[in-house]
């Protein structure tokens, strides 16, 4: 993964594909309806772990000898 990484167009993406299957007629509704949950959750796992990586220390929170 690079800096460059945009995950609403990871997301955009994925959703397009599977709107594409559906539309194909390679999965049906309920199927649609549940790998769109899968890809909303694995959406969600990743931006929070993403949230998380570019936090600055606090100034005052090194230890000291």
């Amino acid at each position: 993964m690079t800096y460059n990484f945009d995950p609403d167009r990871w997301y955009e993406d994925r959703r397009r594909a599977l709107e594409a299957r559906r539309d194909a007629g390679d999965i049906d509704d309920a199927g649609f309806s549940k790998e769109l949950d899968d890809l909303d959750r694995r959406y969600d796992e990743m931006v929070k772990r993403l949230d998380g990586t570019f936090r600055l220390p606090e100034p005052n929170s090194r230890s000291r000898p």
